[in-house]
């Protein structure tokens, strides 16, 4: 199958950086799409390129990421989902367990979640084709707040969320960075923290909390930014409003068209 040409329809003229072409087509985020140049999966006219920064004419250049051609990005989708426990953040799984994408088949276009949640975590992720803007959300410079609610042994005492809030050593020798945490109820022997943090350290609350003696039996992220879980199941998703799509590329300070991405600060 001959593979079709890269258009204007990507918002972009004359040359541009083959992963950051991937990135805007909506195959997967720049950082991704960098490992799968690396891999020799993607093909410029027919040859395969692992050259990081090679340039490609969108309106010249034939495309192709495992033999699938690289098509015009028509309409970019935003969406918010509740990812439900027991799920994995990939497109396929060697042990053939549940994926997000399984909640997500009456979406027809390509698409991929920003960022991950491990498989027995539940909560928001946000969905899209989408691979710039994608790209900065996914970036620590931003540090977009993210918002945690979870389920501790025992109920942490006040010096011991102050010590939480400050920064504290993880197992692997990693500090981490100062954030918010709020006792929000007791059950019984058991508690419910929130934390609001800007960084995302693998693990990063399971380990917090069982460096403090309060190990996590369950943990649900409910808010990314302003975008909370309000109105939205385990599986359920919906799409973003024009309003938050517009506040969210206001908030990171993208520039439309694809520009160059401002960073904070």
């Amino acid at each position: 199958m001959k593979a079709k040409k890269v258009t204007k329809k990507l918002g972009q003229t004359g040359p541009v950086r083959l992963q950051k072409l991937l990135s805007m087509a909506g195959v997967a985020s720049r950082r991704a799409s960098e490992k799968m140049i690396e891999e020799g999966v993607v093909r410029v006219d027919g040859k395969i390129v692992r050259e990081m920064g090679t340039k490609v004419d969108p309106e010249k250049g034939a495309v192709t990421v495992r033999g699938k051609p690289v098509r015009a990005m028509g309409r970019k989708l935003y969406f918010l989902f509740y990812k439900p426990l027991g799920c994995l953040t990939t497109a396929k799984d060697d042990k053939e367990r549940p994926t997000v994408f399984h909640f997500l088949k009456g979406i027809k276009e390509k698409v991929f979640p920003v960022g991950r949640l491990d498989f027995n975590t539940e909560g928001l992720l946000l969905i899209t084709n989408d691979g710039e803007l994608a790209q900065a959300l996914s970036h620590p410079s931003y540090k977009l707040e993210k918002t945690y609610q979870a389920k501790v042994r025992g109920v942490p005492k006040e010096e011991t969320l102050k010590k939480l809030e400050g920064g504290i050593v993880l197992d692997g020798g990693e500090k981490t960075a100062p954030l918010k945490a709020f006792l929000l109820r007791t059950t019984g022997k058991n508690a419910w923290v929130e934390f609001r943090l800007r960084e995302g350290k693998n693990r990063q609350i399971r380990r917090m909390c069982e460096r403090v003696g309060h190990p996590v039996s369950k943990l649900k992220r409910t808010g990314i930014a302003f975008l909370k879980c309000t109105g939205l199941r385990p599986g359920d998703y919906r799409h973003l409003s024009e309003r938050e799509i517009s506040k969210l590329r206001s908030f990171l300070k993208f520039k439309e068209g694809g520009g160059k991405l401002k960073r904070k600060g």
